[in-house]
Protein backbone atom coordinates (compact mmCIF):
# COMPACT_ATOMS: atom_id res chain seq x y z
CA UNK A 1 0.00 0.00 0.00
CA UNK A 2 3.19 2.45 0.63
CA UNK A 3 3.47 2.58 -3.33
CA UNK A 4 -0.03 3.37 -4.34
CA UNK A 5 -0.32 6.23 -1.05
CA UNK A 6 3.43 7.32 -2.55
CA UNK A 7 2.06 7.74 -5.98
CA UNK A 8 -0.81 9.45 -5.00
CA UNK A 9 0.31 11.44 -1.72
CA UNK A 10 3.92 11.49 -1.68
CA UNK A 11 4.48 14.69 -3.41
CA UNK A 12 2.64 16.35 -0.06
CA UNK A 13 2.74 14.63 2.61
CA UNK A 14 5.67 13.57 4.88
CA UNK A 15 7.01 10.22 4.70
CA UNK A 16 6.24 9.99 8.39
CA UNK A 17 2.45 10.81 7.73
CA UNK A 18 2.33 8.43 4.73
CA UNK A 19 4.13 5.42 7.62
CA UNK A 20 0.53 6.21 9.78
CA UNK A 21 -1.77 6.23 6.87
CA UNK A 22 0.02 2.89 6.49
CA UNK A 23 -0.57 1.77 9.72
CA UNK A 24 -4.06 3.06 10.37
CA UNK A 25 -6.06 3.17 7.43
CA UNK A 26 -8.34 0.60 6.24
CA UNK A 27 -7.94 -0.87 2.10
CA UNK A 28 -11.33 -0.76 0.75
CA UNK A 29 -12.62 -1.82 -2.87
CA UNK A 30 -15.57 -1.11 -3.81
CA UNK A 31 -17.49 -2.01 -7.72
CA UNK A 32 -19.15 0.30 -9.52
CA UNK A 33 -22.87 1.23 -8.16
CA UNK A 34 -21.72 0.69 -4.39
CA UNK A 35 -23.17 2.98 -1.59
CA UNK A 36 -20.93 4.50 0.30
CA UNK A 37 -22.64 6.88 2.35
CA UNK A 38 -26.61 6.84 3.16
CA UNK A 39 -28.42 9.83 4.27
CA UNK A 40 -28.86 9.34 7.98
CA UNK A 41 -25.97 7.39 8.73
CA UNK A 42 -23.29 8.12 11.47
CA UNK A 43 -19.47 7.88 9.61
CA UNK A 44 -16.97 6.60 11.67
CA UNK A 45 -14.74 6.81 9.09
CA UNK A 46 -12.68 9.55 6.55
CA UNK A 47 -11.97 8.13 2.87
CA UNK A 48 -9.00 8.93 0.84
CA UNK A 49 -9.84 8.20 -2.85
CA UNK A 50 -6.89 6.16 -4.83
CA UNK A 51 -8.39 4.88 -8.05
CA UNK A 52 -11.97 5.38 -9.40
CA UNK A 53 -14.38 8.04 -9.11
CA UNK A 54 -17.46 8.71 -6.59
CA UNK A 55 -20.38 11.12 -7.27
CA UNK A 56 -21.95 12.61 -3.67
CA UNK A 57 -25.64 13.98 -4.51
CA UNK A 58 -28.21 15.56 -1.94
CA UNK A 59 -31.38 13.60 -1.35
CA UNK A 60 -34.58 15.88 -1.12
CA UNK A 61 -37.22 14.88 1.08
CA UNK A 62 -39.44 13.34 -1.69
CA UNK A 63 -36.70 10.71 -2.64
CA UNK A 64 -35.21 12.70 -5.61
CA UNK A 65 -31.22 13.38 -5.70
CA UNK A 66 -29.19 16.34 -6.82
CA UNK A 67 -25.53 15.82 -7.83
CA UNK A 68 -23.27 18.15 -5.68
CA UNK A 69 -20.05 17.30 -6.80
CA UNK A 70 -17.38 14.27 -8.11
CA UNK A 71 -14.56 12.80 -6.04
CA UNK A 72 -11.39 11.75 -8.19
CA UNK A 73 -8.17 10.22 -7.48
CA UNK A 74 -6.32 11.98 -4.80
CA UNK A 75 -9.35 13.32 -3.38
CA UNK A 76 -11.50 12.96 -0.38
CA UNK A 77 -15.00 14.45 1.07
CA UNK A 78 -14.89 17.40 2.69
CA UNK A 79 -18.77 16.58 3.92
CA UNK A 80 -17.35 13.42 5.36
CA UNK A 81 -15.05 14.95 7.24
CA UNK A 82 -17.35 17.26 8.92
CA UNK A 83 -20.05 14.45 10.16
CA UNK A 84 -16.66 12.58 11.32
CA UNK A 85 -15.32 15.66 13.39
CA UNK A 86 -18.77 16.79 14.85
CA UNK A 87 -20.31 13.07 15.12
CA UNK A 88 -22.95 14.23 13.19
CA UNK A 89 -25.69 12.35 10.83
CA UNK A 90 -24.81 12.50 6.81
CA UNK A 91 -27.34 14.76 4.79
CA UNK A 92 -25.69 13.02 1.64
CA UNK A 93 -25.33 10.28 -0.45
CA UNK A 94 -22.02 8.90 -1.66
CA UNK A 95 -21.94 6.38 -4.53
CA UNK A 96 -19.02 5.09 -6.64
CA UNK A 97 -19.25 5.54 -10.57
CA UNK A 98 -16.62 3.22 -11.11
CA UNK A 99 -14.99 0.33 -9.63
CA UNK A 100 -13.04 2.20 -6.43
CA UNK A 101 -10.13 2.25 -4.01
CA UNK A 102 -10.24 3.53 -1.10
CA UNK A 103 -8.44 4.23 2.46
CA UNK A 104 -10.50 4.68 5.14
CA UNK A 105 -9.00 7.17 7.63
CA UNK A 106 -10.50 6.36 11.29
CA UNK A 107 -12.84 9.47 12.95
CA UNK A 108 -9.76 9.65 15.51
CA UNK A 109 -6.69 10.96 13.57
CA UNK A 110 -8.38 13.04 11.45
CA UNK A 111 -8.03 15.77 14.39
CA UNK A 112 -4.88 14.22 15.43
CA UNK A 113 -3.26 14.68 12.00
CA UNK A 114 -4.27 18.22 12.02
CA UNK A 115 -2.71 19.04 14.95
CA UNK A 116 0.64 17.31 14.39
CA UNK A 117 0.91 17.27 10.43
CA UNK A 118 0.96 20.83 8.67
CA UNK A 119 0.70 18.81 5.68
CA UNK A 120 -2.24 17.04 6.41
CA UNK A 121 -3.80 20.34 7.75
CA UNK A 122 -3.11 21.81 4.42
CA UNK A 123 -4.43 18.71 2.42
CA UNK A 124 -8.28 18.95 4.74
CA UNK A 125 -8.25 22.82 3.89
CA UNK A 126 -7.71 22.84 0.30
CA UNK A 127 -9.98 19.68 0.35
CA UNK A 128 -12.45 22.00 1.68
CA UNK A 129 -11.90 25.02 -0.88
CA UNK A 130 -11.67 22.37 -3.97
CA UNK A 131 -15.29 21.15 -2.92
CA UNK A 132 -16.72 24.55 -1.95
CA UNK A 133 -15.63 25.91 -5.64
CA UNK A 134 -17.39 22.85 -7.06
CA UNK A 135 -20.68 23.51 -4.90
CA UNK A 136 -20.81 27.07 -6.24
CA UNK A 137 -20.07 26.17 -9.98
CA UNK A 138 -23.13 23.43 -9.12
CA UNK A 139 -24.72 26.67 -7.69
CA UNK A 140 -24.36 28.32 -10.67
CA UNK A 141 -25.56 25.77 -13.01
CA UNK A 142 -28.64 25.69 -11.31
CA UNK A 143 -29.07 29.57 -11.49
CA UNK A 144 -28.17 30.86 -13.91
CA UNK A 145 -27.84 27.68 -17.06
CA UNK A 146 -30.74 26.41 -18.12
CA UNK A 147 -30.82 22.59 -18.91
CA UNK A 148 -28.74 22.65 -22.07
CA UNK A 149 -25.90 24.18 -20.39
CA UNK A 150 -26.35 22.00 -17.56
CA UNK A 151 -26.33 18.61 -19.78
CA UNK A 152 -23.18 20.00 -21.94
CA UNK A 153 -21.33 20.49 -18.68
CA UNK A 154 -22.30 17.20 -17.12
CA UNK A 155 -21.23 15.06 -19.80
CA UNK A 156 -18.02 17.47 -19.95
CA UNK A 157 -17.21 16.29 -16.52
CA UNK A 158 -17.91 12.72 -17.13
CA UNK A 159 -15.72 12.94 -20.16
CA UNK A 160 -13.29 14.31 -18.11
CA UNK A 161 -13.51 12.11 -14.59
CA UNK A 162 -13.44 8.78 -17.12
CA UNK A 163 -10.98 9.76 -19.28
CA UNK A 164 -13.31 8.39 -21.98
CA UNK A 165 -15.85 9.86 -24.66
CA UNK A 166 -17.73 6.79 -24.18
CA UNK A 167 -19.89 7.45 -21.28
CA UNK A 168 -22.33 3.93 -20.08
CA UNK A 169 -25.08 5.62 -18.49
CA UNK A 170 -28.87 5.78 -18.78
CA UNK A 171 -31.55 8.45 -19.51
CA UNK A 172 -32.83 8.02 -16.50
CA UNK A 173 -29.53 8.30 -13.82
CA UNK A 174 -28.85 11.50 -16.08
CA UNK A 175 -32.07 12.89 -15.16
CA UNK A 176 -31.75 12.13 -11.27
CA UNK A 177 -28.44 13.55 -11.40
CA UNK A 178 -29.55 16.89 -12.96
CA UNK A 179 -32.97 16.49 -11.04
CA UNK A 180 -35.41 17.04 -14.07
CA UNK A 181 -37.13 14.41 -15.69
CA UNK A 182 -36.46 11.54 -18.42
CA UNK A 183 -38.14 12.90 -21.01
CA UNK A 184 -36.62 16.17 -21.13
CA UNK A 185 -32.91 14.43 -20.70
CA UNK A 186 -34.09 11.91 -24.02
CA UNK A 187 -34.93 15.36 -26.15
CA UNK A 188 -32.32 17.49 -25.17
CA UNK A 189 -29.78 14.30 -25.49
CA UNK A 190 -31.15 13.88 -29.30
CA UNK A 191 -31.09 17.32 -29.95
CA UNK A 192 -27.51 17.40 -29.22
CA UNK A 193 -26.90 14.75 -32.12
CA UNK A 194 -28.71 16.40 -33.95
CA UNK A 195 -26.17 19.51 -33.64
CA UNK A 196 -23.48 16.83 -33.84
CA UNK A 197 -22.05 17.17 -30.44
CA UNK A 198 -22.98 13.36 -29.49
CA UNK A 199 -23.78 10.15 -30.75
CA UNK A 200 -26.09 8.10 -29.36
CA UNK A 201 -25.68 4.05 -28.90
CA UNK A 202 -27.85 1.42 -27.32
CA UNK A 203 -25.57 1.22 -24.26
CA UNK A 204 -23.74 4.48 -24.37
CA UNK A 205 -23.42 7.88 -25.14
CA UNK A 206 -20.47 9.17 -27.25
CA UNK A 207 -19.30 12.67 -27.00
CA UNK A 208 -18.20 13.63 -30.34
Amino acid sequence: MIEELNKHYGYQFEPALIEEINRVATYLEVPEGKDLIKPGQYIKSMPLLLKGSIKVMRPDNDGEELLLYHLDEGDTCAMTMTCCVDNTKSEIHAVSETPSTLLMIPINKIEEWSSKYKTWRNYVFNSYHARMMELLESIDNIAFNNMDHRLENYLNNKVSILNSKHIYTTHKEIASDLHTSRVVISRLLKKMENNKKIKLHRSFIEVL
